[in-house]
């Protein structure tokens, strides 16, 4: 039997899910890291061009100062899975969050862009630790549908409101004095919630032999590495050495991880997994949503900033309006219960997150930043229903012994999309400028950004209703 099979689910008129003490602090445990996670994502995104301008970043470097820690993130969350369920998923989302200090406090003191950089990748490898083995913790914690579908409804809201208040803590701290506070802010933050992570979490591991799959994290965390290189250098060009060796260099590290996982005795991602209708309908709907939502979302408060004239504060407001719609509606997602198919959940998602940004067209050219605040509405109800169904679906379609490594899959999925979505959105909003101009963004390319962004929302909406009507139900 797993280790993690020791809870009696309750009756399923049960008023309160789960509502154990062990439960609640768990939860609560959780929830915070992940908060903490997502404002340290979103923190520089309204601080940008005073964190560039300190640094010397050029529009390039820009891309990677946001991008470091998607790529840090996207390269290790499967491992960081695996490892929580061989090793102990309590002590890698305590070592994630140590690390997340050390790496926000080298943010907060890097002398150049170079060095930045390196610290946030080292952001994301932390981050990947808290995610995937927090999920893990929330599966073991709480066993029955009722209440699994609670605590993911409360933690993807951790999501939108990390989201949200991230980049307001760094545009004020930065009106005050520096871009630098939010870091030290936040590093203190992670310090004090790894100190508290062995009192309020249990220790649950899955019962077989620990084993650290090397050949695999090798191969997907350079893969991964050098095709965000490619996308990120083909702003300047598509055909260049420069971009088509990595890219090439790239697929095939990636079809090595494959070869490498289907053979593999203990693989970090067990591919028997994607027999499951809804681990495939979890997996795609997770990439699709960081293609679509979070690679426009991220890019967008620059745009603004940059196109419209919006102070750092400005920005961040608008940032918080479409996450705080995220927050409040993954959080009432709870009270839906299980009564909701996440398969129409993440295609309703997907086509108010294209409607949200249809509704946003022109507002650079009006040079009107009102424009933009019915389509944050919309396409932030959008993100808050897919960010529900997807938190629930990854603990949901995997077994009981594999979910932190069905939290990694759903997470790296999700952050690979947001990777490669951050980067071609800037390649597209910064290719479409006036004649005799270089560098920079225009008012095209900032529609050009939403048009993709709804194109491939609904292609996204689309997979998932079509996925949902030729698979059959998965058993949990």
């Amino acid at each position: 039997m797993s280790k993690s099979a020791g809870v009696t689910p309750p009756s399923a008129d049960a008023p309160v899910p789960e509502a154990t003490r062990s439960g609640s602090r768990a939860l609560f445990a959780v929830c915070a890291a992940t908060l903490l996670v997502l404002m340290n994502y979103t923190a520089p995104l309204a601080v940008l061009p005073q964190t560039a301008r300190s640094l010397g970043a050029g529009l390039t470097t820009q891309t990677w100062l946001i991008n470091a820690i998607t790529l840090g993130l996207a390269a290790t969350l499967l491992v960081a899975g695996s490892l929580g369920d061989d090793f102990g998923r309590r002590r890698i989302f305590r070592v994630g969050l140590t690390l997340l200090a050390a790496g926000t406090v080298g943010a907060a003191v890097a002398p150049d862009a170079t060095f930045f950089i390196a610290a946030r990748v080292l952001q994301g490898v932390a981050s990947a630790g808290i995610l995937a083995a927090g999920l893990g913790l929330l599966g073991h914690a709480f066993h029955s549908n009722h209440g699994r579908s609670h605590a993911t409804a409360r933690w993807a809201s951790m999501l939108g409101a990390g989201i949200a208040l991230g980049p307001i803590v760094a545009a004020a701290l930065t009106a005050l004095g520096s871009w630098r506070w939010s870091h030290l802010v936040l590093a203190a933050l992670a310090a004090v919630l790894a100190a508290l992570g062995g009192r309020l979490l249990p220790e649950s591991r899955a019962d077989r032999m620990a084993h650290i799959d090397v050949p695999g994290v090798l191969t997907l965390g350079a893969g991964l590495s050098l095709l965000l290189v490619a996308v990120t250098a083909g702003r300047t060009g598509w055909l260049r050495p420069a971009v088509l060796i990595p890219l090439a260099l790239g697929a095939l590290l990636l079809a090595a991880f494959v070869a490498i996982e289907a053979r593999g005795r203990a693989p970090m991602l067990d591919l028997a997994l994607f027999r499951r209708p809804d681990f495939r309908i979890a997996t795609i709907g997770a990439f699709f949503t960081g293609l679509a939502a979070l690679g426009p979302s991220t890019v967008l408060p620059t745009l603004v900033q940059r196109l419209v004239g919006l102070s750092a504060l400005g920005t961040a407001g608008l940032a918080f309006v479409w996450a705080g719609t995220a927050f409040v509606v993954s959080n009432q997602m709870r009270h839906l219960g299980t009564r909701s198919a996440p398969s129409r959940q993440l295609a309703l998602g997907f086509a108010l997150t294209a409607a949200g940004y249809l509704t946003m067209l022109g507002y650079a050219g009006a040079h009107s930043w009102i424009r933009t605040i019915p389509g944050l509405l919309i396409s932030g109800a959008g993100s808050g229903l897919l960010n529900a169904a997807l938190a629930r679906l990854a603990v949901s379609s995997v077994p009981a012994d594999r979910v932190a490594m069905g939290s990694g899959a759903n997470n790296t999925a999700r952050y690979v999309g947001s990777a490669f979505g951050v980067a071609v959105c800037v390649t597209v909003a910064s290719s479409l400028l006036p004649a005799g101009r270089t560098g920079g963004f225009s008012a095209p390319g900032a529609d050009a950004v939403l048009l993709l962004g709804a194109a491939v929302a609904l292609i996204g909406a689309a997979t998932a209703l079509i996925r949902r009507r030729v698979g059959t139900p998965a058993t949990a």
